[in-house]
């Protein structure tokens, strides 16, 4: 790995600590033919009791109201997963949780942000026809996710899921390429639903061990850097090839649905300094990203590919 990287690596660190990105309020790109009436869709339940660093007050602020737009029921939830949890709404969304023992403290170890009582509780629920929307960024995060994440069979590395040479941030993936798969998902529901490219901020990548519907693919070059701590690489840093690895991907489990997401600003629209710099999907390369979750959304309740 070059100097470059490790200076770079560096200065995230430092910004990821002082820099304060708010939702961009402002981002609210048009839902042509919304799914449902207002308020008369799907309930979508955004977790928000496991240290989770994106919320539906913040981070996710553009991608509640997007969801909102479309007729869905958008709410947070402090509630732990126990048996009835999960049935507060149709579809669950947990993004970047994170055990206690790491809150503002992303120092290993990394223990699971859920017990095991609530991973059973999500596991079953899903199966008995529930929806759910897993998003594990890179790390800390990857590992906090990874025991829910393979009760259904889908396992992340725990690390950095980045072009080995470039390091360069967004990542597009495009169907011309192929690493956007051909799916019902990139396809929508009509000709002007079709997504072909997606772009993606430095997250995780996992691989499912079967009976999954690959959606984001990697590339040829694609590894996972596993410092030992967060953004701290070295020139020794161990890296795991993912070329054919997955950043997104869904399954069907029982009667429900689950997706799951390794980077989690592709599902934000955020804004950075004075100068209100956009991150996520309000950024030109992210332009048919809000399409690409609308059609995910439709996906997991049911309205595309029954």
């Amino acid at each position: 790995m070059n100097g470059n990287l490790i200076l770079a690596s560096a200065a995230l660190v430092l910004s990821s600590l002082h820099a304060q990105p708010i939702p961009d309020a402002e981002f609210k790109p048009p839902v042509e033919q919304p799914a449902y009436p207002k308020g008369s869709g799907p309930v979508v339940i955004i977790d928000e009791a496991h240290f989770n660093w994106h919320t539906a007050a913040g981070r996710y602020l553009p991608f509640a109201e997007l969801l909102r737009r479309d007729g869905y029921v958008v709410r947070s939830s402090k509630s732990t997963f126990d048996k009835d949890a999960p049935r507060q709404g149709d579809i669950l969304v947990i993004a970047n949780a994170l055990n206690e023992r790491n809150n503002n403290y992303w120092v290993p170890p990394y223990p699971s942000a859920f017990r095991d009582e609530e991973i059973t509780a999500v596991r079953d629920w899903v199966k008995e026809g529930g929806a759910l929307l897993l998003i594990a960024d890179h790390l800390p995060w990857p590992a906090a996710a990874n025991k829910l994440a393979s009760a259904f069979g889908v396992h992340y590395s725990p690390g950095h899921a980045l072009d080995e040479k470039t390091q360069a941030e967004p990542m597009i993936f495009r169907r011309s390429d192929g690493t956007l798969a051909e799916h019902p998902i990139t396809k929508g529901r009509a000709a002007s639903e079709r997504v072909d490219s997606v772009a993606t901020f430095t997250g995780s990548a996992f691989r499912v061990d079967k009976g999954g519907e690959p959606l984001l693919i990697f590339g040829p070059g694609i590894v996972s850097f596993t410092p030992t701590n967060f953004w701290m690489f070295k020139a020794d840093t161990p890296r795991i090839p993912v070329t054919g690895w997955n950043q997104g991907a869904v399954l069907r489990v029982g009667k429900g649905r689950a997706a799951f997401f390794g980077e989690a600003g592709m599902f934000s629209a955020q804004v950075d300094g004075p100068k209100r710099v956009p991150f996520g999907m309000n950024t030109p390369a992210a332009r048919q990203n809000p399409q690409f979750i609308l059609n995910l959304l439709h996906w997991l309740s049911g309205l595309l590919d029954k």
